[in-house]
């Protein structure tokens, strides 16, 4: 018995030395340590967040506000920077082309390369050169743009195209405009350029028109549907130009050029009220401005039902519309007949690079001289708009785009002594002169 409570005892004993060992060791261990520890801690509790995790939300929580002040701080900047431009003057419209490609955006020369047109009579032709251009140090022009041969996809380029314009206080842009999957004898289509140039118009304050050109079997029928596909795909955008008629209606205006094409019957099925497919007073209907060319489309035009008619070229004595002396006529031919009348003025007209042959309507610039006595014309007949061809027709030298000196084997014109933007500063001015005889002429 005694032997049996000594082993009790020793057992015991060590038992209680057992649990002893044990209780320190688990003191010792560490939490890193310890076998009851989760391997990935407090995350097993999803109502508790460690510190790390907090630090990575507040981190996350910032950044959109970041995002936020910096398109805040652009959007200032921007707004600062227009301040610093002229007022956009949207009685002053200016022809515009999204024609021009390069490699880099467009997988090749588009318009830099064009060709010289041969004359039409075999004999004269015979006398001149004919091939096409090789961008980019000989393009298709007498002078060479400051942004070199540039494509009209480029957003910079629009980006820069639209800080021009606004520092020439333009306020609306008329676009060079063919249906989807058609275009030019020497481009590539061009209407899918007309959401980035509404985007980068919009920023600037600049209004956005559309000058038809003469597309392939264009007939009134589908120049309805043309029509209709512009203002329902661009319509709703707030850089559409949009016109406030004397009758309160706010209205595209489209420019239509060589309107003389089409008869003036086919004309007034799609212009005239008394027609039965007319797109007067349906959802399409729109400000519809003719080209004026010869005398006797006074007539035509007035028979077709359009709204007002352009003069566009920029060569005074070209044609019996563009001729300056002729303008007090016309206007007061619109105001008898309640046409809106928009004579178009340019600061030169040089085209001999594409047709080498004709001299005879080259309009030699005069360092601006020519470009202001053409707006003081305009002004005088006391128009409705003014338009300017162009901003960047560099086929027809008819640019108020910046230009620059060229040296190469090709001898480009320039603006010298005046630097680049010389036309761009005499439409800023000739802007102010137009808004101030208007007020007057309201009063």
């Amino acid at each position: 018995m005694a032997r049996f409570r000594r082993k009790s005892c020793i057992t015991l004993v060590v038992l209680v030395l057992l649990v002893l060992i044990v209780t320190v060791v688990l003191k010792a261990l560490t939490p890193e340590d310890s076998p009851f520890s989760s391997p990935v801690g407090v995350e097993l509790f999803p109502d508790r967040k460690s510190p790390n995790h907090i630090q990575k939300e507040n981190n996350n929580n910032n950044k959109p506000d970041q995002f936020k002040m910096s398109d805040s701080e652009q959007s200032d900047k921007l707004e600062a920077a227009l301040r610093k431009f002229p007022p956009p003057n949207y009685y002053l419209h200016a022809f515009y082309y999204p024609w021009y490609g390069n490699p880099k955006f467009d997988g090749k020369y588009i318009h830099w390369d064009h060709p010289q047109l041969p004359h039409w009579d075999l004999k004269v032709a015979q006398g001149y050169p004919q091939g096409r251009h090789i961008p980019p140090d000989d393009i298709g022009a007498n002078f060479y743009p400051s942004l070199g041969a540039y494509s009209s996809r480029d957003p910079s380029v629009v980006e820069s195209h639209m800080q021009q314009l606004r520092t020439a206080a333009i306020g609306v842009l008329a676009v060079s405009w063919y249906p989807p999957n058609t275009k030019d004898d020497n481009g590539e289509p061009m209407d899918d350029i007309v959401p980035l140039l509404l985007e980068v118009a919009h920023k600037y304050h600049i209004k956005v028109a559309f000058h038809i050109e003469p597309y392939k079997d264009r007939d009134e029928v589908n120049m309805f549907a043309n029509v209709k596909y512009i203002i329902e795909k661009y319509g709703e955008h707030p850089a559409f130009f949009k016109y406030r008629t004397n009758t309160g209606k706010l209205l595209p205006l489209f420019y239509v050029y060589d309107s003389y094409l089409m008869n003036s019957e086919q004309w007034a099925k799609l212009l005239k009220h008394t027609e039965s497919n007319s797109i007067r007073n349906s959802p399409y209907d729109a400000i519809f401005i003719a080209l004026l060319v010869e005398e006797k489309h006074k007539r035509d035009i007035l028979t077709a039902g359009f709204d007002g008619v352009y003069t566009y070229f920029a060569t005074n004595g070209f044609s019996y519309g563009s001729t300056q002396r002729n303008w007090d006529s016309v206007k007061a031919f619109c105001e008898d007949n309640d046409l809106i009348f928009i004579p178009s003025v340019g600061p030169g007209y040089i085209d001999t690079s594409i047709r080498p042959w004709n001299f005879q309507n080259t309009r030699n610039r005069i360092n601006g001289k020519y470009y202001e006595t053409s707006l003081s014309a305009a002004l005088q007949a006391r128009p409705d708009f003014i338009s300017i061809t162009s901003f960047n027709e560099w086929h027809e030298g008819s640019q108020i785009e910046m230009a620059i000196p060229k040296t190469s084997q090709t001898v480009y014109l320039d603006y010298l002594p005046n630097k680049p933007a010389i036309y761009l500063e005499i439409t800023r001015k000739w802007a102010a002169i137009f808004g101030g005889e208007r007020r007057k002429w309201q009063d």
